[in-house]
């Protein structure tokens, strides 16, 4: 088996997504290939060696990680006298990925990195997280490096890079502390420097994963006497005797990662960027890498439950038939394949606008003329990628759920890979920020109409027949739903316009990856009946939601306490 080539929707995404663009500024109009062999020469040649990578990572998933995930799920890391041993098919699988060279992904040639955009990284994120996504979360971590790579100093990419690349480092970031979960801003590490400017990081984290890192990037509070995120900056430190694990967590799922509670007693560390900016500038995009991995772990997760579900329905005989062959069952499995597919629509539509931004971000440091395409990727990215999380990991939750349910009481035992899944995906809205937290991230971007540039260039390519008319139904949807961001906006409510915030992002959701999936099924018939159920089942839930926002009810702000104490 291959998790690569038996996926015939992520390999239609990877022919059809166009990269040509972000391939020419990431390899510099491929002059790095004069300098370093392993660089491509052509996008031809960048789309081929994209292609072989996720061969060779579609095999080790399929014949290697996916059989041990079982084990490691029951299994899971050892904790003693503060020290973190993973299981040893842990250990296995991240040899497996070293010696197939797929560490540092995206880290640049010089480095000894691949150079890769983040779309093919996020479709290996994807296949990991589909063999074993407890194991993502240790693959996923290389964004610590491009973090350094971002923002450090020379120095420090020199010093830390090349591990990262070769699999010697892996990482942490340690963001959360035990009083104050996603209220980052309140974050009391402390950071001290000594008379001769050495760095010093003294508190308490919690929830980190992988806490047991060789490399761990802290946030931390550098200015004495602050109280909010200006006062906060961003560290790289290495694991130490006065760096401690106090303890691991017990988790409901992800049981292949240790999820620590740390201790800093003095540890020595290195300022990253500048003082201040730690939270208001770092954290934010390294959680923005972040959210884009998640959402990437939950469609893997989906689709494993997905084809587990699936096999398990055509096998399951009830009254003398297959429970597929039943329309209740069989509902649930399109219902199942349509989320799916539209999750993944969206997470690769918005890591090619991350690219786009990360490429022309880069270049308008020295080309005004690429500040305008900089600035309008930025504001898509922005919008996209909190959406993109709300969907996918949402998803998970749902495909997971019903992927339960078709194996019935099988599904509970854990004989069945089901209940697995079922557990692996419920953190996903949760962690690197909850669906909730999505909301407040995407609905500024929503009410500014960021998508409306990307949404009337999909509504302009020439559909036929049925098609045609489910973009004609969509064309409505969009236009109603820019009048309702109008209404919002005139209200000037502010209790109302976070209680409706939700509906309104979701409302965009459908909106945008319905015209994703109608543009897909022109390129390919095969994919029109999705694009179909999609389009046909958004449409009540959109009237409802738009009938809700528009009514002006605010009953359940005036009353909140009437209903809650009921």
């Amino acid at each position: 088996m291959n998790f690569y080539t038996d996926n015939k929707d992520l390999q239609f995404t990877l022919d059809h997504i166009d990269l040509a663009e972000i391939i020419k500024l990431r390899e510099n109009n491929f002059a790095f290939a004069e300098e370093f062999a392993s660089a491509p020469t052509d996008c031809e040649d960048a789309i081929d060696n994209y292609r072989r990578i996720l061969n060779v990572l579609g095999e080790i998933c399929a014949d290697k990680i996916e059989p041990r995930s079982r084990t490691v799920d029951r299994e899971g890391p050892h904790f003693e006298n503060n020290t973190v041993t993973y299981h040893p098919l842990t250990v296995a699988n991240l040899n497996d990925l070293n010696r197939a060279q797929l560490s540092g992904v995206m880290l640049p040639h010089r480095f000894g990195g691949l150079n890769f955009p983040a779309t093919i990284y996020t479709m290996m994120t994807e296949m990991v997280s589909r063999a074993d996504a407890s194991l993502q979360n240790l693959f996923g971590l290389q964004d610590i490096g491009e973090t350094i790579c971002e923002f450090g100093s020379e120095e420090q990419k020199q010093e830390f890079l090349p591990g990262f690349a070769s699999g010697e480092y892996d990482g942490a970031m340690d963001l959360t502390e035990p009083d104050y979960g996603s209220d980052l801003q309140s974050v009391r590490l402390r950071a001290w420097q000594d008379e001769n400017g050495q760095w010093y990081l003294n508190g308490m984290k919690r929830f980190i994963t992988n806490g047991c890192a060789k490399v761990h990037l802290v946030l931390a509070r550098s200015e004495e006497g602050s109280a909010d995120g200006r006062g906060l900056s961003m560290f790289i430190c290495r694991a130490c005797p006065q760096l401690v694990v106090r303890r691991i967590e017990d988790k409901l799922g992800i049981h292949g990662v240790a999820t620590c509670e740390l201790q800093y007693n003095d540890v020595p560390a290195q300022l990253c960027g500048k003082r201040r900016f730690g939270l208001i500038k770092y954290v934010m995009s390294l959680m923005n890498g972040a959210r884009v991995a998640i959402s990437a772990q939950a469609v893997g997760i989906a689709e494993a439950a997905y084809r587990d579900a699936r096999k398990y329905a055509a096998e399951r005989v009830q009254f003398k038939k297959s429970i597929d062959e039943f329309p209740a069952v069989y509902d649930m499995l399109a219902s199942m394949k349509t989320r799916l597919t539209a999750a993944r629509a969206l997470l690769y539509e918005t890591t090619r606008a991350v690219d786009l931004r990360t490429e022309y971000t880069h270049l308008a440091e020295n080309d005004p003329a690429a500040r305008d395409q900089a600035k309008y990727y930025s504001n898509l990215a922005a919008v996209l990628t909190p959406m993109c999380k709300a969907l996918a990991t949402e998803t998970a939750n749902k495909v997971a759920y019903d992927g339960l349910q078709i194996h019935g009481g099988a599904g509970y035992m854990r004989d069945f890979n089901a209940e697995r899944f079922y557990r692996d995906a419920r953190i996903t809205n949760i962690y690197e920020g909850t669906t909730q937290l999505q909301i407040i991230a995407a609905i500024g971007g929503v009410m500014q109409r960021h998508n409306d540039t990307r949404i009337n260039e999909l509504l302009a390519l020439p559909l036929e027949g049925r098609l045609a008319e489910l973009r004609d139904m969509v064309r409505d949807l969009h236009k109603q739903q820019q009048e309702t961001v109008a209404f919002m906006a005139e209200l000037k409510d502010p209790a109302y316009h976070d209680l409706m915030a939700r509906s309104l992002v979701e409302m965009e959701t459908m909106v945008l990856v319905s015209l994703l999936l109608l543009r897909d099924a022109a390129l390919d018939d095969s994919r029109a009946a999705i694009a179909e159920r999609y389009v046909l089942d958004s449409l009540p839930e959109f009237a409802a939601r738009r009938q809700r926002i528009l009514s002006g009810d605010r009953s359940l702000i005036e009353r909140k306490q009437d209903i809650l104490d009921y």
